[in-house]
This record gives C-alpha cells, structure tokens and sequence, in this order.
C-alpha cells in the first residue's frame, strides 16, 4: 500500500525517535534536506495536504501558500507563534500542537530554577568547581528563602496553573496576571504587570509568545520587582526586554533572573553569563525522556488521525 505523503519542515532532533517513526508510516519529504526550498516545493509540493514541524521551526505564510492541497499542519511543541495562523486560517488548513503533555515538566523547571536562583545554586556549583571552598576565606554570598513568600505569576494557562499547584506546597501567597481574570481559581489576580512585579518576591513569566507579548515584561515591570526580586523565564524569550534585563541587574536594580529562554537564542548576551545574580539553561523546559516522547506521541495521533478522519486531536485554537 502506499504510503500518505507529508512534508517535514526540519529533523524533530529533539525527539527519541519521531524522524524514524515518520518515515516507518509515511512518504516524508524532507524540506531542511534542500538548498533550494523555492524549487523544491515547486516540484515537490502539489500532493502534500500535511506538513509536520515543531514550535522553533515553525509555518511562515510563504511556505503555507507554497502548499495549494495542505489540509493540516502538525506541530511538535506547544508554542505555535513561529506557525501563521491568520494564513492557515484563511485556507481553512488545520493547525495542532502538544499542549498539557509537557506541562508538569516546565512547571518542574520553572521551580528548579526559582530555587536555584534564590539559592544562588549556580554560583556555588562554580565555587566548588573552581577549588575555592576551603581556599578563599567565607564562601559565597547568602541566599533567599523561598518557602512563605510571594510569587507572582505572568499568565496562568495551563503551565502556569501548574506552578502555581506548587506554590501552595511552599506556603506561598500566589497572584496572577492575565489578559482576562479568571473565576475558577484560588489566586489573586492583578489587573497591573507593574503592580503585580512591585508585589512579588519572585515573579514568573509562563505566558505565550508572539508579537502580543513581545517585551510585555519592560524595563518599568523589572524595575517594580527591584533589587532583591527574582524573575524567571520559562516561556518564551523576547517576552523579557533582555537588554533592559541586563541593565537592571548591571545597576543593582533587579536581584536575578533565573531563565531557560532567551530573546536571540541561541545567542545569549556575556553580561548575562558573566553575572553572579544568573542561572541560565538552554532552552530544556520540556527535555526529558518522557515528557519528549509524549510530544512525539501526540504529535503523530495528530498526523494519523487527520489522514484516518480529516480532524487533528487537539487543534489550536
């Protein structure tokens, strides 16, 4: 039997096994494999009604347009703002992702790299490294304590409902702020970013990206949660103003930032790097063995189910 056709954007690398299941299942044109892309899809793309990507590679409008039978996009990842809705929209092109598969783990990051911020973790691990303890007269600076303090949170989906759950663990007084206050949760909601950071001990930012959010976190909100505040990224980068970032910890006006995501990734500023006041990952909120494989999981029933029904699972919408 032959096997349906799909496009693959780029190599799911992160993944424990989806190039290879894709390619077991399906006819899989691998666009990244060519130099041309233009001339590529000009030849290759007249039959192909699904294309498979992830939240880094995305779906631009030029390639959605390049596409005349595509029917579905399905991606890897829960972020969707690489992915031009408004163009898949106005063809009527299904778009899916992997949402709630993946939650448990960010919001476990994201605690990882409150307490490790908090803790100055980061700056201790290079302290022992380097030989110093024992060497060097004192150790390192004090920390902060995390447990019964106030952590605000910067939009509470599903992620950061879930960092939220975990607060409570920490006896924490939790607040939120959102595009819309929400009626069926136990937090206090904070119609202002700037109130909500003046307030906080430690704030988290768990919002979507895109051009919505782009640099909703600014040089005024970083200020407002001041010198001995702490934020934490596990969203998307350019949500933070990173050179405003850099500044305020430079000036002693923010206490540290504790991130997984970056605005030029994966460029990240030496000021940044350099700082005691940092913990920087790159970019591995979803990175484990089971939480990728989920993705995977989904990101294939997505596929099977649109060819088996002509309706993805879990469509965004």
């Amino acid at each position: 039997m032959t096997k349906p056709r799909i496009l693959q954007v780029g190599s799911l690398a992160g993944s424990p096994s989806a190039n290879a299941r894709l390619a077991d299942t399906y006819d899989v044109f691998e666009l990244w494999k060519h130099e041309d892309r233009a001339r590529a899809l000009a030849e290759h793309a007249q039959d192909i009604t699904v294309l498979v990507t992830s939240a880094n590679m995305g779906a631009n409008a030029e390639l959605i347009d390049a596409l005349p039978s595509l029917k579905a996009i399905c991606s890897w990842g829960v972020g969707f703002e690489t992915i031009a809705l408004d163009a898949a929209r106005e063809r009527g092109v299904q778009v899916s992702n992997t949402p709630d598969v993946l939650t448990d783990c960010v919001a476990d990051l994201a605690w990882g790299l409150m307490i490790a911020g908090a803790r100055r973790m980061s700056l201790g691990d290079r302290f022992v490294r380097e030989g110093k303890w024992g060497q060097v007269h004192g150790s390192i600076p004090l920390g902060t304590r995390v447990s019964g303090k106030k952590l605000g949170i910067i939009g509470l989906g599903r992620i950061g409902e879930a960092i939220a759950r975990r607060g409570q663990g920490f006896d924490m007084e939790v607040r939120y702020h959102n595009r819309r206050q929400r009626d069926d949760v136990p937090y206090g909601y904070e119609a202002s970013l700037v109130e909500l950071a003046r307030w906080s001990d430690f704030l988290v930012v768990a919002t979507v990206g895109g051009p919505g959010t782009r640099h909703l976190v600014d040089q005024q909100v970083i200020e407002a949660l001041g010198p001995k505040g702490l934020i934490v990224n596990i969203a998307r980068g350019p949500v933070i103003d990173e050179a405003a970032l850099v500044a305020a910890l430079q000036a002693g006006k923010l206490g540290g930032a504790a991130l997984d995501v970056f605005e030029h990734e994966p460029k990240v500023p030496d000021a940044l790097k350099q700082h005691d006041d940092t913990v920087l990952l790159p970019h591995i909120g979803s990175a484990t063995y089971e939480t990728r494989l989920a993705m995977e999981n989904l990101m294939l029933d997505n596929v099977k189910a649109y060819f088996e029904t002509g309706k993805v699972i879990t469509p965004v919408e």
